[in-house]
């Protein structure tokens, strides 16, 4: 055919495109998985070079692989890590459960890459290097796999999540300082509640926040735990004495990360606890970031005709038929991707109670919404951070309304008068429209004096 060449794989000949790298097993899953369009993440792949270089150089130390060969595999990873080499990598997530498609679409890429970079032509019956004999040396898509998942989960949660998510409770910290003598009235039940200041308030979505800092920071020490050397099911079969220390700390030398060989291979195959519980972090993260962004779409409500205490940037225009229009459109932004990752925590849990015996058959499609968690609540964090907080100020007009509207300051004549007294207050006042000071004085409880020196706002948060 045209354009194409002729590829060898143990179940015979298949037609690769000419002047792509990948060969036989590539083409198979690509012909025979034509699966929703969701490609790989890059992120896995990037990850899986990191270990292919890895172990080559390993293996290079331990006698079984040629340090040439090594040397050749580490050019062709460096330019997957460069971002040079994308487009060799078409597989869809949705492929076999563990993954082997997706290493052997790397093994290829490498193995012919290398090749090429040697010399050859990627129409020569032998290559110089094998994709199995060579680039997959001491290693089964059953170990790799998992180790790509938790290389490419770390690095992610480490450059983007986190970041993201330490810029918003900063800036969260920032205005509960200036605003920490802003009177404003509490809420509970959706209902009018005693006093708090607005920079008390935005202090409680800034302790939310590195709540969940820590709670995710706290997963990354199982997720630095290797599974690689493990191989078809977590015996080490043929790979060499030592290979799972040594290809470890290659890892941890290459990324800058503390990764370590995981205590039980068998369990590193078998089950991805350490994925599940990270992706239970960043839904636990989801939901505050729910709430957060919620809470100030409310806050913000109006201008006119909602309760209005903040004002948040007009960053476009918010309707089509109505002119003028402004909507809080980084909170709808902000809780739509959280949505997702709570969605997304669903998928990561049943795929992590469904592995069966030795090894777990859901690995694309964890890391595949584990890292698509992790980067909408790095992404969304930065944008309702620079898009909307940063620029969050009070209305200070209507809190002062509100402030001087609400019957719950009567909270405040519980210790002078009593609780039935104070709540007959609140009623006649709510009943007849009146202030809560004219209902008290109506009623003979206190006279204004009093009233004056007993409900005073200010003091009550």
């Amino acid at each position: 055919m045209t354009g194409f060449r002729k590829e060898k794989d143990s179940l015979g000949y298949v037609n690769v495109p000419s002047k792509k790298y990948w060969a036989a097993q590539t083409q198979r899953s690509k012909e025979n998985f034509k699966i929703g369009g969701q490609k790989m993440p890059i992120e896995v792949i990037q990850a899986y070079a990191i270990l292919k270089k890895a172990a080559a150089h390993t293996n290079a130390d331990l006698g079984v692989l040629s340090k040439t060969k090594a040397k050749l595999i580490e050019r062709v990873c460096n330019e997957i890590l460069r971002g040079e080499l994308d487009d060799q990598f078409p597989l869809v997530v949705w492929q076999t459960g563990s993954g082997t498609q997706t290493n052997m679409n790397v093994n290829e890429v490498i193995a012919n890459r290398g090749h090429v970079l040697a010399g050859g032509k990627l129409r020569d019956a032998k290559k110089k290097l094998h994709p199995n004999d060579d680039v997959n040396k001491s290693q089964s898509s059953n170990d790799t796999f998992p180790t790509a998942m938790h290389i490419a989960a770390y690095q992610k949660i480490k450059t983007n999540t986190i970041p993201g998510l330490k810029k918003l409770q900063k800036e969260f910290e920032k205005k509960s300082r200036a605003y920490k003598k802003v009177v404003k009235i509490g809420r509970t039940h959706f209902m009018d509640a005693t006093p708090v200041t607005l920079g008390q308030e935005l202090s409680g979505y800034a302790a939310q926040i590195g709540f969940g800092i820590q709670a995710i920071e706290n997963t990354l020490k199982h997720l630095s735990h290797l599974a690689l050397g493990g191989t078809a099911v977590g015996t080490g079969l043929n790979a060499p004495k030592g290979y799972d220390k040594k290809v470890a700390k290659k890892i941890a030398q290459y990324t800058k990360l503390p990764f370590i060989t995981g205590a039980n291979k068998f369990e590193g195959l078998a089950a991805h606890d350490a994925i599940v519980e990270t992706h239970g972090a960043l839904k636990t993260v989801a939901v505050s970031l729910m709430k957060i962004g919620n809470d100030i779409r409310m806050l913000a409500s109006g201008p006119r005709c909602g309760i209005g205490e903040i004002i948040i940037p007009a960053n476009e225009p918010g309707s089509s038929i109505m002119p003028g229009k402004v909507n809080p459109t980084q909170s709808e932004a902000l809780t739509m991707a959280m949505a997702q990752v709570m969605g997304n925590d669903v998928a990561v849990n049943v795929g992590g109670m469904s592995g069966q015996f030795e090894l777990n058959v859901f690995k694309p499609m964890m890391i595949y919404n584990l890292l698509m968690s992790a980067q909408l609540i790095g992404d969304a964090s930065v944008s309702f951070c620079d898009k909307a907080i940063a620029g969050l100020t009070p209305n200070r007009p209507k809190i002062k309304e509100n402030l001087e509207n609400s019957l719950m300051l009567v909270t405040a004549l519980n210790t002078k008068i009593g609780y039935d007294k104070s709540a007959e207050i609140a009623k006649k006042a709510y009943k007849e429209g009146t202030t809560l000071k004219a209902a008290a004085i109506s009623l003979g409880y206190l006279d204004a004096k009093e009233f004056d020196a007993w409900v005073k706002p200010e003091s009550m948060v």
